[in-house]
């Protein structure tokens, strides 16, 4: 099988182009290098309050760190019998879906050579808390729709904008995550 390598193109939208092109490249030639593992490590602080960790993964061969620890809180509002002391988790989910588009988006321009010069979403999720709190089974706990409108312009017209928000959608982990599902195991470690 022949591998079709990407052209080279400069830096552009802050995206490190020949850099990225190269990785597609390598990566097309070498698919062990593909296989990432990402991790967090998360503590309960108190009540509805916890903090995650993210600091080292696995990927393009070996074991990799972050160039430093990222950490994120997560809690409920007081209205929902929290302290407030960060973001609820399916906040923290409507902003990895954000992310992971936007990345993309400005990735994808990029290496087709568009300067953008705005990229910018809102995104909402609908949840009917009566699943979460145990009240009916007739609604799921989690979110029942997301939907997540983009703005962005550039040097390329409306057709060639709206391309770049479907390949990045056609290509998010986060959205295959979200739309396909992923099978998740739920454990408990052994305390002697």
């Amino acid at each position: 099988m022949q591998v079709q390598t990407k052209a080279p193109r400069p830096p552009l939208n802050g995206v490190d182009t020949p850099t990225l092109l190269a990785t597609i490249n390598v990566v097309a030639g070498q698919p062990e290098l593909a296989k990432f593992q990402f991790r967090a490590d998360n503590e309960w602080i108190s009540g509805t309050h916890s903090r995650s960790a993210m600091k080292s993964f696995n990927g393009a061969g070996g074991e990799q760190s972050h160039g430093r620890s990222f950490f994120a809180d997560g809690d409920h509002p007081a209205v929902l019998c929290g302290a407030d002391n960060g973001p609820t988790p399916v906040e923290w989910l409507l902003h990895a879906l954000a992310t992971c588009l936007t990345a993309g988006i400005g990735n994808i321009a990029a290496a087709r050579g568009i300067k953008l010069t705005k990229v910018q979403s809102h995104i909402e999720g609908e949840i009917d808390l009566r699943g979460i709190l145990g009240i009916t089974d007739e609604v799921r706990n989690g979110f029942q729709n997301i939907s997540i409108r983009f703005e962005v312009e550039g040097d390329a017209p409306r057709e060639k904008l709206e391309q770049l928000v479907e390949q990045a959608t056609a290509r998010s982990a986060v959205f295959d995550v979200l739309t396909n599902g992923v099978p998740v195991s739920v454990g408990m470690k052994s305390v002697q």
